[in-house]
Parts: structure tokens; sequence; C-alpha cells
């Protein structure tokens, strides 16, 4: 409890009250005796989500179940969705709650991550049945005669899509209307946010939920009873197989990214760590602009590649003491195309591409290596290149003084419409008021153990030790600065080959 802050404890109090009062009229229901009650499809529709949730729990099945099918939240919807079309509402939930508290949680609190789990699909399952109610979806099952259509006992298609549809809908919008909350009050995300997208990628999935569920609740009620509907089971075994591919496919992703840092690392000792803390940055920052997940997560990569191209910078330049020539600051100068053409036939990477090849340009112009200007650089090049400056002067090295994370601010919103967007300079400012700043990762990292905790929030923030030049390779301050010339402007520059990297500059232009 003590890692979730007040108003989430309170948000998930109120959750599980919610929760209580939508199964507390359960006890208004004919008796476990009854044969025309809802007690024995409760118990084995219960017992069957929980069977579904339990093995990604159990250390040895879970185990191999994992390897081949990955048993996540999510996985078994249609069972509760074919609860909310066969019972009353207050039984519907009661059907989700063993299974949620079974179920794996992948972060600690795990109590009461489970506790919130099941209050927030036991409300998500009372409000499907009741919308399920609403439009007639009993009678539409055969459960009842349904005037002017079926007779008992005949399901009523195409009739009964409606009300299915009704059901999985109202699932849908309660559970992202409880999941915004929780960004809101546990993970501070603003109120304009915290809800964006989630409805959206949510729908045709659970759209697809609803049609299983469907289909189960329409063998349960068939001749051939409730031991047919576990034959949906298998098409759910076969999505969970195609969801476990897209997770390897990801999986090999972040491979990709680790190794490629690692290698930057290795070769540019004084600034290991600096490529995760820039993609950290560059998250926050897009969070705060609204950016949808799957953006922020190729902007996320984008600010850890950023830097990839040092790869093709030989390592005495990169691991000079002392002032650089302009020979070798013009060498330098070329790492964001060198990384380009490394990055260039890595398809997942997307708009990353550009934010390597466009990171060091300026608003004005003046940047390097294309010379764009205002908005023809891309949206996450100038995202990285803030990113990149903040983390450049709050870090610690070993040839130069750092700054406060105040003064790096400060230092960014006096360059703010020369060198930086001022709209990415404001929204990593609100950023660091809300989260506080770190600077203890390293590019090793897998994201799998606990994060480090966080320095304190922006005017709290302790001096670090000393800053660099914004944006630019290091260098003395005696160091001549590199020509600057008037490159023809371009949006997207033409593929980088071989011969275009080992091109001499032209003259009086930029390299």
């Amino acid at each position: 409890m003590k890692a979730i802050p007040g108003a989430a404890r309170a948000y998930i109090c109120c959750a599980v009250l919610g929760a209580l009062a939508c199964v507390l009229p359960v006890s208004a229901l004919p008796g476990p005796l009854d044969p025309d009650g809802p007690w024995p499809a409760v118990l084995l529709l219960g017992a069957l989500y929980a069977l579904c949730e339990a093995p990604a729990r159990c250390r040895f099945l879970g185990r191999s179940v994992r390897g081949s099918v990955p048993v996540t939240a999510g996985s078994f919807f249609p069972v509760l969705l074919a609860a909310a079309f066969l019972l009353p509402p207050a039984a519907a939930a009661l059907v989700a709650v063993p299974g949620a508290l079974c179920g794996r949680v992948a972060q600690r609190p795990a109590g009461i991550r489970r506790v919130w789990r099941a209050a927030q699909l036991a409300i998500a399952t009372w409000a499907a049945a009741q919308a399920h109610r609403l439009l007639d979806g009993p009678a539409a099952l055969g459960g009842t005669a349904h005037p002017g259509h079926a007779a008992p006992g005949i399901p009523d298609f195409p009739y009964a899509l409606l009300p299915a549809g009704a059901g999985a809908l109202a699932f849908c919008l309660v559970l992202s209307a409880l999941d915004g909350g929780v960004f809101v009050t546990a993970e501070r995300q603003p109120v304009r946010t915290a809800w964006r997208g989630l409805l959206g990628r949510s729908l045709a999935p659970y759209g697809a939920h609803a049609l299983a569920g469907l289909m189960m609740a329409v063998l349960w009620r068939s001749p051939y009873g409730p031991l047919s509907a576990l034959f949906v089971l298998l098409p759910m075994y076969i999505s969970c197989w195609v969801f476990a591919q897209y997770h390897r496919e990801r999986a090999a992703h972040q491979a990709t990214i680790r190794a490629l840092v690692q290698a930057v690392d290795l070769k540019d000792r004084y600034t290991r760590g600096h490529s995760e803390r820039v993609g950290r940055a560059s998250a926050m920052i897009a969070r705060e602009l609204g950016m949808d997940g799957e953006r922020l997560e190729v902007l996320r990569f984008a600010g850890i590649l950023h830097d990839v191209g040092k790869l093709g910078v030989p390592t005495r330049v990169l691991r000079k003491d002392g002032p650089l020539t302009p020979q070798e600051r013009r060498v330098i100068e070329l790492h964001p195309e060198y990384g380009h053409e490394i990055v260039r036939g890595i398809g997942f990477l997307g708009e990353a591409r550009l934010a390597i090849l466009h990171h060091h340009e300026r608003l004005d112009g003046s940047g390097y290596p294309y010379g764009l200007a205002g908005a023809e650089i891309p949206e996450f090049a100038r995202v990285v290149a803030v990113a990149d400056a903040f983390d450049a002067m709050t870090s610690t090295r070993s040839y130069r003084r750092a700054r406060p994370v105040a003064t790096a601010v400060a230092e960014l919103r006096r360059c703010a419409g020369t060198q930086f967007d001022p709209r990415m300079v404001r929204a990593l400012v609100r950023a660091l008021d809300r989260y506080g700043w770190q600077t203890a990762v390293t590019s090793d990292e897998t994201g799998s153990g606990p994060e480090p905790p966080p320095h304190r929030p922006l005017e709290a923030t302790p001096t670090v030790a000393a800053g660099a030049l914004l944006g630019a390779p290091r260098k003395a301050s005696g160091a001549p600065a590199a020509p600057r010339g008037n490159a023809p402007r371009k949006n997207v520059p033409p593929p980088l080959g071989p011969d275009t990297l080992r091109r001499t500059p032209p003259p009086g232009g930029r390299p």
C-alpha cells in the first residue's frame, strides 16, 4: 500500500464498494438447491474463469503455458461476457471475482492490485449484464418467448447480436473509465489525457470477445448443454497464441534496441546511460503532448537510439579529452546520418528513424545535418532534441561539470524558439513538476526490476554537478565552431548510401 498514493487508495476503495453494491443483490436470488436458480451456472462459470487464470500463477504449469501461450488479463473475457449474457447482473458480477483474485499480477503490491482487478471486472460484468437485459437479450437467446420473433428455446438471430454488442460496449466503457481513473489517481496523469485512446484501442478486441461470449451462451442453452460451450475455448486459445507471437516480436524489438544501445555505451563510455535517460525524458514529453501508446513507444525508441550513429564515429574522437579540431567536429556531426543509415532497415522504428536523423536540427535553421527550420523538423526530432539537451546538462561526466535541473530548465527556456520547440520545452517542464527526474538509469537495464526512486520535483531537486553545450558534441571553450552554411532544406532527405556517408562536406556548406 505504501507504493500507492492516497488518492489511488481512496479510488480503489470506492471501486470495491461499487463492486459490493453490484454483487449484494445476489442474496435475493433463488437458493443453491433451487434447480431453476442461477447458482449452478455461477459456480461452473466462476470455476471456469478461475481455472483459465490459474496457470499463470502455477510455478511449473505457468512456465510451460507461458512458453507457448501467455495467460494475461483479458485473455478469457469471453467467459465473463457469457456470464453477463446468461445470468442476472448480480450473479454475473460474482463470476468475475474468484478468477480476478487468483490471477497473476506482474507488479507489487499484488494483494491490492488483485482486489482492484476483482472490483473492476465485477462492475464491468454487472454493467454488461444490465445492458444486455435492457435490450431483451435473455429472450433473444431463447430463454423466454420474444414477442414477434423466435419461439422459446431458439436463439433469435440476428437480433441477438444487438444486445450482445450493447453488453460488450458497456463492458468496454466501464473498464476504460475505471482504467482512466487509475491513471489520474495512481500515475498522476493529466485528466485531459488519461482516457485518451483507451476506448478506441479496446473496442475491436472486446467486440471479438463479445462474439465468443455469445457463442458460449448459445451453446450453453442448446440441447448439448454447458459442456459444449467449452469448445469455444479452442478459438480463444488460438487467439492467445497469436497474441504470444506479438509479444515475442515485441521482445525481439526490445532486444535489438538494447544491443544497439549497449554497443554505443561500450564505445562512448562517458555517456553511459544517456540513451536510456533520453528515451525516458522523450516518453515523459510525449505523455504531456497526449500521444497515444503506440507513438509514445516509438518515440521512446527514438530517444534511446538517437546517438546510435556514434558507432560510425572513430573511437579516438569520441573519447578525446581535449578540444576538438574543426575536422573532428565535422566527423562527429555526421553521427545523425550514420544513425539513420544503421536503423533504416528496421521497420518497427517508423517515425523514430527521422528523429535519429534530425535531432540536432535547430528551430532557427542553423542546426545539422540539413539545416531544417521550424515545422520542417519532424515532431519526434523536436522532442528528442529537448530530451537530449536536458539530460546532457544534468548528467555528470568526466570532462565537465553538470548543472542543476532547475538551471537546465532555465537554459531550455532561454533557447526556446531559436534552438528548441517551445511546446516541447513546456511539456518537459510540466512532466518534471509532476514526476521529478532520476539520473540512475543505465543502458543494460531490462525494465523488469523495480525502478530506482526518482529525485524530488523540479523546485526541490539538489544540484548534481555540471552541464554541456545544448545539443552539441563536447569541446573545450576554446574549440572553434564548425563552419555553417546554407544547406538546402527539405522535409525528408533521400536514403543515404555508403558513398553518401563517406562524402566530404561541400565547399562552404554543412557536413
